[in-house]
C-alpha cells in the first residue's frame, strides 16, 4: 500500500528563518506551492517536494522525545553535509550504524525539529 515517505510538514513561528536554514543549510530549492489559506513554502529535493512549512503564531513544540521523534534524509555526500553544517555553525551529532557502515548525521532547525542526515556506501 505505501510506496514512499511523500513529505514532512513543520510548523514554525519563523517561517523566514526556517526556510533560509533549509535551503542555505541542507541545500532545499524552493518551489511551486499552491495559494493556501496560511503563509508558508514548499521545499524540493531531485524535483520532489519534501518539506512543507506551515507558519503559525505560536512556537512550536520540539520533536525530541515526541511521539515523532526525528525525519531522515539520504544524503549523497557526507564531508559536504560536515562542512556546510560547521559553515553555518549548526550542531551536529555524528553516530555510524552498527554493521552497515551507513554514517548519520543528527541536527536539529530552528524549531527544534530532529533531522537525520544518512549516508550509505556505494
Amino acid at each position: 500500500m505505501i510506496r514512499g515517505l511523500d513529505h514532512v510538514n513543520i510548523s514554525t513561528a519563523k517561517l523566514a528563518e526556517t526556510k533560509a536554514f533549509f535551503i542555505e543549510v541542507l541545500g532545499l530549492e524552493e518551489g511551486w506551492r499552491p495559494p493556501l489559506s496560511f503563509d508558508g513554502a514548499w521545499l524540493y529535493a531531485g524535483g520532489r517536494d519534501v518539506v512543507h512549512l506551515a507558519e503559525q503564531d505560536e512556537a512550536p513544540r520540539p520533536s525530541r522525545g515526541s511521539s515523532l521523534d526525528h525525519f531522515a534524509f539520504a544524503i549523497d555526500d557526507y564531508d559536504e553535509a560536515v562542512r556546510r553544517l560547521e559553515a553555518a555553525g549548526v550542531p551536529y551529532r555524528r553516530l555510524e550504524a552498527p554493521a552497515g557502515g551507513i554514517r548519520q548525521l543528527f541536527i536539529a532547525d530552528l524549531n527544534g525539529t530532529t533531522i537525520e542526515l544518512n549516508w550509505r556506501p556505494g
